[in-house]
């Protein structure tokens, strides 16, 4: 009786299985849809069938902050065979994550374990903000998930905007936003030409304001691409600009305009001790020898970016509020803001007049007339001397004085200047700034090219050299230079190198050294061919399968002079033709002469404003094609009758 029992339980449980199986198994209308999706997002594994945010706001009498819930819901469908994908949600000190569930298409909850931990990412080294996150595998194709995610925050300060693209290509995507007539806010619509997005607005009589809706159709993923500009200059999004608001007959400003903002960030600062004892013999050691004011100023900043290791910190107040300067000076690390303050509490110190400074990198396509908190990602300090206003940022290691790096300039920044502020714009420089030269004399000895290298480093290519030679210990800096200049290839022997100081980031980096390259010239029927050139900058740099612009760390200007004496007896029979290109970004020339007895290869790259367009890439591309032929064409020499 009891094995019958037993049975007749088995028999059931796995009737019961196999029919919830069969209750989220794909139909054949998801079949059908994964195969459609598939066809328009060949690229992509997985794809939301639908996405809707719905965003509701309440207010903290309390406190007297605007909070604001944040509602997504998502239906998933696989486009493969199989995918496993993670999905995540991040928040932190100002917000929390109420509800993140996954169900099967047929609404019962997938048993999926989340983690809750610290968020690290490689350009972060310290981050406080939090990840919350779970895998989710996908095992045939049309099976779909849906999740709920319900984020709140209890200040609408840190609510700053809303994408329409994502991490997954959305069929559908819509945009919520219950507006109460007691919130003066703003939604300002950030690249939407050439998107058909839909937009409505109808009263909400139940909540006494209005819904404003926003649909979105067949929107792709966001692209996963190496040296793309900030998503800010890519993708529509919605701007949240919360202005002020109603309570009991009393309105009060939340970032109604800049001042506002502005008076908001100076309450952080204000909000600091900022106890200068400890620094003070410090400064006293850096400046007590300065023969100028110049002088005292580079040994405090100099000392900054070489002695406070940079960390990012971001969680809340605290991503936006300085560390006292005496804590950065004691820990000997801090984020952008508390190098900031300390590099002004310093220069205070030595009697000069130091202000903090807001910032937001060419990330970010906004300005300050943006009242909203996603403006700036960045803080400096700014120095008032002699009529002049220079910009110091202690982040960007072996900078020089009054040396800005590419991605501060031309950006506008907001300065403290008690109750006011004050804009400016950190100033651009031309390409030439940050030239390349190098200089190549050689010969040929038997079947190698032998010869002596110069090479100088100006501007921001100077400085990133500095900072990876200085980055090595010690005992690898040799080895390192070597490898630098050979490049990594065996066939290329450097020797004899000698340097300007590799600390001293005032002036220009000048490396000179011997060399003899093997395997670049064989001889055949009394022609020899030659290799001349074994740097062959940008050979692999062709932009093809790409939706948005490439940008370079900083603006690029190579000049390229190599002289190759031609042997006793022989003649040039063969010179590759010249080629060149210009383009509002760039500007490319490589050519060839004879010069006496001497041929003559000039290569002159110039990469004009740190991009390349996506308009650009058929002229780059089509440049880079000549360029890989030019690098595998041969000089040809022979035996003069």
């Amino acid at each position: 009786m009891i094995k019958q029992y037993i049975s007749l339980t088995l028999i059931l449980v796995v009737t019961l299985s196999s029919y919830s199986q069969k209750r989220i198994e794909p139909t054949p209308q998801d079949l059908t849809l994964a195969k459609e999706l598939k066809a328009q997002y060949e690229d992509d594994y997985v794809a939301l069938v639908s996405s809707k945010d719905h965003i509701t706001f309440g207010l903290n009498k309390r406190d007297g902050k605007v909070t604001v819930t944040h509602t997504t819901d998502e239906n998933m469908i696989n486009l493969d065979s199989r995918a496993d994908i993670q999905l995540y949600t991040f928040y932190d000190g100002e917000s929390s994550i109420e509800n993140f569930e996954i169900k099967f298409r047929n609404h019962k909850t997938a048993s999926f374990y989340f983690k809750d931990e610290a968020y690290t990412s490689d350009d972060l080294f310290h981050n406080d903000t939090r990840v919350k996150y779970t895998n989710v595998d996908f095992p045939l194709k049309g099976y779909r998930y849906l999740t709920n995610q319900k984020k709140t925050y209890r200040d609408i300060k840190y609510f700053t905007k809303l994408y329409f693209n994502g991490d997954y290509p959305t069929s559908t995507k819509t945009i919520t936003i219950d507006v109460p007539d007691w919130l003066d806010l703003e939604l300002r619509e950030i690249n939407f030409e050439g998107f058909d997005i839909q937009k409505s607005v109808v009263p909400n009589k139940k909540r006494n304001g209005k819904l404003h809706t926003y649909t979105f159709k067949d929107i792709p993923a966001m692209y996963k691409e190496d040296g793309a500009p900030g998503p800010t200059y890519i993708y529509p999004h919605i701007l949240i600009l919360a202005k002020s608001y109603e309570a009991d007959g009393k309105s009060t400003n939340i970032f109604k305009d800049t001042q506002d903002l502005y008076n908001w960030y100076k309450s952080l600062v204000n909000s600091l001790e900022n106890d200068n004892s400890a620094i003070k013999s410090k400064v006293e050691e850096l400046t007590k020898n300065a023969a100028s004011d110049e002088e005292k100023i580079k040994n405090i900043y100099y000392w900054v970016q070489d002695n406070i290791r940079y960390i990012a910190f971001e969680d809340g107040i605290a991503g936006f509020k300085p560390d006292e300067a005496s804590n950065v000076f004691k820990k000997r690390y801090g984020d952008c803001k508390g190098m900031a303050n300390l590099t002004k509490q310093m220069l205070k110190e030595a009697g000069f007049d130091a202000r903090l400074t807001w910032i937001g990198t060419k990330r970010i396509a906004y300005d300050y007339s943006t009242p909203n908190l996603s403006v700036d990602n960045h803080m400096i300090c700014t120095l008032f001397k002699d009529g002049k206003t220079i910009f110091l940022d202690g982040t960007e290691k072996f900078n020089a004085y009054g040396e800005y790096a590419n991605r501060i300039q031309g950006k506008q920044v907001l300065i403290e200047n008690g109750d006011e502020y004050i804009l400016e714009y950190v100033p651009s420089v031309e390409a030439d700034f940050n030239k390349e030269q190098f200089e190549y004399n050689l010969t040929l000895s038997d079947e190698s090219i032998v010869g002596t290298v110069d090479k100088t480093y100006n501007g921001e290519s100077r400085s990133s050299l500095l900072y990876y030679f200085n980055s090595i210990k010690n005992d690898k800096k040799e080895d390192f230079l070597e490898y630098y200049l050979n490049k990594g290839n065996s066939n290329i022997k450097v020797s004899n190198i000698s340097t300007s100081d590799l600390k001293n980031r005032d002036e220009n980096i000048n490396i000179a050294y011997d060399v003899a390259i093997k395997n670049a010239v064989s001889a055949f029927d009394g022609d020899v061919y030659i290799d001349l050139d074994f740097d062959k900058q940008l050979s692999n740099f062709k932009l093809e399968e790409r939706h948005t612009d490439y940008v370079f760390s900083s603006k690029k200007d190579l000049q390229s002079t190599t002289r190759l004496d031609i042997p006793q007896g022989y003649k040039i029979s063969h010179l590759p033709e010249d080629i060149s290109v210009t383009n509002p970004n760039f500007d490319m020339t490589v050519n060839f002469s004879k010069e006496n007895n001497t041929i003559v290869y000039k290569k002159t790259f110039q990469i004009k404003n740190a991009k390349i367009e996506t308009a650009d890439f058929e002229q780059w591309n089509s440049f880079i094609d000549e360029l890989n032929n030019l690098y595998n064409e041969q000089i040809i020499l022979t035996k003069a009758d």
